[in-house]
């Protein structure tokens, strides 16, 4: 087994997004990168890697972020929710 998901799990929320978000971010525009890089000019092509690449990694980390971040709260407030919802049936039962 991989160690990788072991140590993801153990990182808060946010922390996974943008890492996750980062990883495939990046990927994606080193690849994207290599492919347009050959198409324009080959001799250069290994910079076009760094330079998609990159501005897709922080891109994808960001927008990792935000999106654990949004179920992060979208998590807090269902707690939320359902403390009060069984607090309420609480107090309904304690009416004489």
């Amino acid at each position: 087994m991989s160690v990788l998901p072991v140590e993801l799990r153990a990182m808060p929320l946010p922390a996974q997004g943008a890492i996750i978000g980062a990883c495939s971010g990046g990927m994606i525009g080193a690849i994207v990168g290599l492919v347009v890089g050959l198409l324009a000019y080959p001799p250069t092509a290994w910079f076009a890697v760094f330079e998609l690449g990159v501005p897709a990694a922080i891109a994808g980390g960001v927008v990792g972020v935000i999106a654990a971040l949004i179920v992060e709260a979208a998590r807090r407030l269902k707690s939320l929710i359902a403390t009060v919802i069984a607090g309420r049936r609480e107090d309904t039962t304690r009416l004489p």
